[in-house]
């Protein structure tokens, strides 16, 4: 009875994944922006120029994804993480010793590869190795720590730049963070529970009560070569690009307040509410994962979607009504971290998992290199984001649509016999 009492090591892993994934998105891919008016001032360098090393890792990254997913499946998780970190990290330090735009470009191609394991790979293919119950809570767990260790350092890395200028602030973080993660890695994450002779968390439960989707093996699940045919794959890689591309409207929000005649004091209240509707979201569609379902809660989700646009497109006199519009949306942004892997896990299994979700993520990284400057142009040429949010709504409908008809798919492939 003593050993139930004692702590899963899944959770271990959970909170390694907190603190690597935290900070590789949080201290490097997102705090990446503070530093770019400084670099920009100091150097000469145009930000169209000097934001192009964005657009050269979100390539990077696509064409990196499915050789990752490879590795992830094939290699030792501690050798590979530890080497990934060192390279994002210490891209991002090196970028404190350059003097030419050219040095930014270069070093986004081993930043990009290294964040490809870090901020994409890692989580959702470890939860989903680990964590046969509760997978959904524990991937909204590690989005919400996301968000709270953003909240801690994005304001130090926007002091370390002001006090110590932008070349030492670049070092520090890089070096801080490979400092901090590395030995994260090598204590506390696994590649499996055999590794450590255990079984997934609550596989026992599972064994016990069957598996409704068609196998109880904690590999069950359907081939990547059978998965990539199918027409569940083709949507959810549609879903992936329409999720970060509705998500991606969230760097334009200060814009839209200050457009909608709005202070720029409350438009950083207004991120605020953001940040506490990922936070919230997180934590809800993981828990809401785990009890109704990836299917379900994603309907709910793109619900809210949809919800938020009507509330900024007709309401937007209201700041009652306008912030909570932001934080709803919140809700949606915070789907990339929770829904996406959970819905790869529910149509998919675990046979195959990081190949297919590697795969599918392609959608991702399509949309982090169009959908940021797609809004941009659309205020641009039209004086307003009204016709970027009205694509929201739709896009948010074809994700509901891609989701019923994926899970259809899903059945077909079942009674098949492809779920293995």
């Amino acid at each position: 009875m003593g050993s139930k009492r004692k702590i899963h090591f899944a959770w271990w892993i959970l909170l390694g994944l907190c603190i690597t994934v935290g900070l590789g998105k949080s201290g490097i891919n997102n705090g990446a922006g503070l530093f770019l008016p400084s670099v920009s001032e100091d150097l000469g360098i145009g930000m169209g120029n000097l934001t192009l090393y964005l657009s050269i890792s979100a390539v990077v990254t696509m064409i990196f994804l499915p050789i990752g997913g490879k590795l992830m499946a094939k290699y030792d998780t501690r050798y590979l993480l530890s080497i990934a970190i060192i390279l994002q990290a210490g891209s991002f330090a090196v970028f404190g010793l350059m003097n030419s735009v050219w040095g930014w470009y270069i070093f986004s191609i081993p930043l990009a590869v290294g964040g490809v394991f870090i901020t994409v790979l890692a989580g959702p293919v470890l939860v989903n190795t680990w964590f046969k119950k509760k997978s959904g809570l524990a991937l909204g767990i590690m989005t919400a720590a996301g968000g709270l260790i953003g909240a801690v350092t994005q304001p130090a890395i926007g002091k370390l730049i002001t006090n110590l200028g932008w070349r030492q602030s670049y070092i520090i973080v890089g070096v801080a963070v490979i400092i901090i993660i590395v030995p994260t890695i090598i204590f506390l994450l696994r590649k499996s529970p055999q590794d450590k002779g255990l079984l997934p968390y609550g596989m026992e439960e599972t064994n016990a009560n069957g598996n409704k989707d068609g196998g109880n093996s904690e590999n069950a699940g359907i081939a990547f070569a059978n998965a990539r045919k199918s027409i569940a794959f083709i949507l959810l890689t549609v879903f992936f690009f329409i999720i970060t591309s509705a998500a991606s409207f969230s760097v334009h929000i200060p814009t839209y307040i200050t457009s909608k005649g709005y202070s720029v004091g409350f438009a950083g209240n207004i991120m605020a509410a953001l940040m506490l509707g990922v936070l919230v979201g997180s934590l809800a569609f993981g828990y809401l994962t785990d009890k109704i379902g990836a299917k379900n809660t994603t309907i709910l989700a793109m619900s809210f979607g949809i919800v938020s646009m009507i509330l900024l497109l007709f309401f937007a006199s209201s700041t009652i009504l306008i912030t909570i519009g932001v934080a709803l949306f919140g809700f949606v942004t915070s789907s990339i971290g929770t829904l996406a892997p959970a819905l790869t896990s529910a149509l998919f299994g675990n046979k195959d998992y990081s190949q297919i979700y590697s795969t599918v993520s392609l959608g991702l990284a399509v949309a982090a290199i169009f959908a940021l400057p797609a809004y941009g142009y659309i205020f641009d040429f039209t004086g307003s984001y009204t016709a970027g949010l009205y694509a929201i709504i739709v896009m948010l409908i074809i994700n509901i649509i891609c989701v019923v008809v994926s899970f259809r798919d899903k059945e077909k492939m079942v009674k098949k016999g492809l779920w293995q």
